[in-house]
């Protein structure tokens, strides 16, 4: 199904607020901040008493900034732009993060759900396709709620999850006829890599449990006549130094067990971030050859659906 186009388009999340299901998520989701749960790393602090774990959030949101975002992949940006909010903090703390200040230092302001709302319609009306959620997983309630508010003030384009892949089955179905865009990061193959650099050697497996189940949900990415993708799961993936994420094992597994189907953005921008020195085999950027034998072994293992990358050249030496 390449390049699937549709003419007509209803947000997921107006399907379920007048079906009278938003509600109940929202009541649901908050209340698993009482000992959370939200992610893989199950903290078990009270959020809503003021407690944090491994995210340093509560129960309201911190936004670094918001914008109308043109560095996305293509059916995201067309003319106007992704409507992005960058949530501060993160629960997967990569040590490479390209967003070290905001995810490990917590650059950012606490905000209200009101406000959370606002921010989607003051995107919505600069002429963003779309409201893009970047690291959504830790604040959930606050964005349910927020979606909820906004709806009545007119929010009606997309919504996407933009995600690490370090999520549960659990939050992930909480959310099902919400988000119109799943796109999550399938960062490692192997634990041992998501052990060094996250301490979570559970990520290869979780990643992949999460996936399915956001592929489940919206299926193949489907693209409007105007080129704007409007549901459906777009999968990110950063090629490391040395293979060192093992590219090649994730493509097979996308083709094989998600859909050959699949649109995939192979992403060359790696360079040493935050403390990635730390890893005698992150210390340098991307090479050129690497990101290339990347890209033929996504092909060799039946990828066929890629994402433009105009700013390839940037990332290398």
């Amino acid at each position: 199904m390449h390049n699937t186009m549709i003419t007509s388009f209803k947000p997921a999340y107006l399907k379920t607020i007048n079906a009278g299901r938003m509600a109940e998520k929202i009541k649901n989701a908050f209340e698993i901040l009482a000992s959370c749960s939200l992610c893989p790393r199950k903290c078990r602090v009270d959020r809503l008493s003021g407690e944090t774990g491994v995210c340093k959030t509560a129960y309201k949101a911190y936004v670094s900034s918001y914008n109308a975002h043109f560095g996305e992949e293509s059916p995201l940006v067309g003319q106007y732009g992704s409507g992005t909010i960058f949530f501060t903090h993160c629960n997967l703390m990569c040590n490479f993060c390209q967003n070290y200040e905001i995810s490990h230092e917590g650059d950012g302001k606490e905000i209200t759900v009101h406000q959370l709302a606002k921010i989607m319609i003051v995107l919505q009306e600069s002429g963003c396709h779309n409201i893009n959620f970047v690291t959504p997983t830790h604040v959930v309630p606050m964005i349910l709620s927020s979606v909820e508010i906004a709806a009545r003030m007119g929010l009606n384009v997309p919504l996407i999850y933009n995600t690490s892949g370090y999520e549960t089955l659990e939050t992930i179905k909480l959310i099902e006829g919400v988000f119109d865009i799943y796109m999550p990061d399938f960062k490692f193959w192997g634990w041992e890599i998501a052990e060094a650099t996250c301490k979570a050697r559970d990520y290869p497996e979780v990643a992949r449990r999460a996936i399915i189940e956001m592929h489940r949900q919206v299926g193949n990415l489907v693209i409007n006549d105007s080129g704007i993708a409007v549901r459906g799961l777009l999968i990110r993936h950063l090629v490391l130094p040395n293979n060192f994420a093992g590219t090649r094992q994730i493509m097979r597994f996308i083709v094989n067990e998600i859909s050959p189907d699949s649109y995939v953005n192979i992403m060359p921008q790696y360079r040493p971030c935050g403390k990635a020195h730390e890893i005698k085999a992150l210390c340098n950027n991307l090479s050129k050859k690497e990101y290339e034998e990347a890209v033929k072994a996504a092909k060799d293992e039946g990828i066929s659906r890629f994402d433009k990358q105009p700013r390839i050249a940037l990332a290398f030496w």
